[in-house]
């Protein structure tokens, strides 16, 4: 799928729609850092990865850039570190003129109110005035793999980014997770519209009957929910 079929796929669903539907088919949650957040609200983020692993120069987002497609999202590795900024301005005016479709970074970013103004969606860690003052080596796969958090994020899979966060899927399986995500999302959607009519989600979710089916064959919330075609949770 390729990154325009992607944006449109998953313009209408959230990460936790996404989540949701990764557990019920089997694909590991991988979500970053929770302290990675949108400098702004209403952020939207979807498209395949593109890693870069920082050292201490932006000549690595240049080269990524190089190797880049629209619609790719920029993911930067700075080891989660919070005293040095490695994205700035520059580097997100560049990432814009290659028409990508935003930046995750595990690490920090500086020159705030010129990065609202370039309006190329940006999650991190939060902001630094500081740039790097070291130059390490770079690595042989510092473009090919990227670390968020505890994941290792590669070529091969697909972000989604919003106001609740990040995940990474593998791109092998986005058609899969999104048709099932859309299902949760619709089932949701009637749910709540029920109940803005005055139908409590205890009405819909036959909680009696689950109370003596828990108490009677030890069924979970899970499997009563999923007997019934609600959501709620995995």
């Amino acid at each position: 799928m390729d990154a325009l079929a992607l944006q449109a796929t998953f313009s209408d669903l959230t990460t936790p729609h996404v989540a949701d539907a990764c557990l019920r088919v089997g694909v590991p949650v991988r979500c970053a850092p929770a302290a990675v957040r949108p400098l702004w609200p209403g952020t939207h983020v979807a498209g395949p990865a593109l890693p870069a692993r920082h050292g201490g120069s932006v000549d690595v987002f240049l080269e990524a850039l190089e190797h880049s497609a629209p619609g790719d999202v920029l993911v930067v590795d700075n080891g989660g570190r919070t005293d040095e900024a490695c994205v700035g301005d520059l580097v997100a005016l560049e990432v814009a003129h290659a028409g990508l479709a935003g930046i995750v970074i595990w690490g920090l970013h500086r020159d705030t109110p010129q990065l609202r103004a370039i309006n190329v969606p940006v999650l991190s860690l939060g902001a630094y005035p500081n740039g790097p003052e070291r130059l390490d080596p770079q690595p042989v796969d510092a473009l090919t793999r990227a670390a968020c958090g505890t994941h290792t994020v590669t070529r091969e899979d697909v972000v989604l980014a919003d106001d609740d966060g990040v995940l990474f899927l593998p791109a092998d399986r986005a058609s899969e997770v999104a048709a099932v995500a859309t299902r949760i999302r619709d089932t949701e959607l009637r749910q709540a519209a029920r109940m803005q009519l005055g139908t409590s989600l205890r009405e819909q979710t036959r909680f009696a009957d689950y109370l003596v089916a828990r108490d009677r064959d030890g069924v979970t919330f899970r499997q009563h929910l999923r007997s019934l075609d609600a959501a709620v949770e995995e």
